[in-house]
């Protein structure tokens, strides 16, 4: 009887541990495929390879509050750039101006892994 019901008890214990893990990756998925991607290099980095669909916003120029002041503080961001250096900056920046939705993913290639958005020229 006890075996009976340990085997029961761990049955539902494994489907609910497998139910979770497919659960976030569905989540994963949607959070990078409803988000803004934002390339904080420069031009030139940004011509050399960046995530498909990223838009570049570089973060050294002198137009990038304005630049971000203009997107809207609601949606979800993602940004990136060549080492994790300027794209946590940049992050407490959007933080500062009501940006609360943002990941940092750090170089250009962790993002990548990170979403598995291609790399394009």
């Amino acid at each position: 009887m006890y075996r009976k019901i340990f085997l029961l008890l761990s049955f539902f214990t494994m489907f609910s541990v497998l139910s979770a893990c497919s659960n976030t990756e569905v989540d994963n998925k949607a959070t990078f495929t409803d988000s803004v991607i934002i390339d904080v290099r420069t031009p030139e980095e940004f011509a050399l390879g960046h995530l498909k669909g990223a838009v570049n916003i570089d973060f050294n120029a002198s137009d990038f509050d304005q630049r971000i002041k203009s997107l809207d503080p609601k949606d979800k961001y993602l940004i990136y750039c060549r080492s994790g250096n300027r794209s946590s900056q940049a992050l407490k920046r959007m933080q500062e101006y009501g940006f609360n939705n943002i990941i940092d993913l750090g170089s250009v290639e962790s993002a990548s892994l990170s979403t598995g958005i291609d790399i394009i020229s």
